[in-house]
């Protein structure tokens, strides 16, 4: 069986746990559904308060929701890099902004 993938929106948060760098990437979720696979990364679903998901290994926090359509996925604004293989669906399907495939990041 086949894992689930989905476009999601992925920010590590920085040690004061309101901001850090954001992406959008491909996101596997685990077999479990408690966690997601991403960059080699295991992050562990958890309740938290800016963030929701731990890296089960380092114990960092990330912040991983499905991405909006008006780009609005920071918090607090900031520039959201996008994963090479993610950028066209990104931008086609979710954006609906067939003319920007080529931008690899943007203003959020």
């Amino acid at each position: 069986m086949e894992r689930m993938k989905r476009i999601m929106y992925i920010e590590q948060k920085e040690q004061d746990g309101l901001d850090g760098p954001g992406r959008i990437g491909w996101v596997e979720l685990a077999r479990s559904r408690r966690a997601y696979l991403y960059g080699g990364r295991r992050l562990r679903k958890v309740i938290g308060f800016k963030h929701n998901c731990v890296d089960a290994e380092t114990g960092e926090v990330f912040w991983v929701s499905g991405p909006k359509k008006n780009g609005e996925d920071k918090l607090y604004g900031g520039v959201v890099e996008i994963d090479e293989d993610a950028r066209e669906e990104y931008w086609r399907r979710v954006r609906g902004l067939p003319e920007r495939v080529a931008d690899r990041s943007f203003r959020s």
